[in-house]
């Protein structure tokens, strides 16, 4: 398990515009990295949405959220324009980076296997794992006060 403090695992993924988004192409400011399991669910919605009500917050601390899951680009597309999210999400349909983060549940519900779990990472400018929270239960959200509290200090 990723843990501050540990290298993050780097990644290149497509976002719902058909770009590529490394996680290098990120650097220079504070990357939030929410992992969530799919799109158009009660909790992952209210989730991301209060990222996108927050968003003025990012920004004075310098931090850039991005939604990670195993959804399809055009999925993702339409969850985007219909949630008016103002972030990135990319899909990580190959399930490479969810492994590389322990962020990947064996078997989730409906015998789905290979979901996306719900996690929180916050990635320094220079690349290193701030902040960790891998969560086993799907209808849990992460812990956005201890998030914004770790956001502040690498601002100072």
């Amino acid at each position: 398990m990723l843990k501050p403090g540990d290298q993050a695992p780097e990644f290149e993924l497509f976002d719902t515009e058909k770009n590529q988004i490394a996680l290098t192409d990120l650097k220079g400011r504070a990357v939030l990295i929410l992992f969530f399991p799919l799109a158009f669910t009660s909790v992952c919605t209210e989730e991301l949405c209060s990222v996108r009500n927050e968003m003025k917050i990012y920004e004075k601390l310098d931090a850039q959220p991005v939604g990670i899951s195993v959804d399809s680009l055009y999925t993702l597309r339409q969850y985007k324009n219909e949630q008016n999210l103002n972030f990135p999400l990319l899909s990580d349909f190959n399930k490479e980076v969810s492994l590389a983060y322990d962020c990947l549940y064996e078997t989730f519900g409906f015998g789905m296997k290979g979901v996306t779990k719900r996690g929180a990472f916050i990635v320094d400018k220079e690349g290193i794992i701030q902040y960790a929270e891998v969560l086993e239960n799907a209808g849990a959200q992460p812990d956005f006060q201890k998030i914004k509290v770790k956001l502040r200090e690498l601002v100072g």
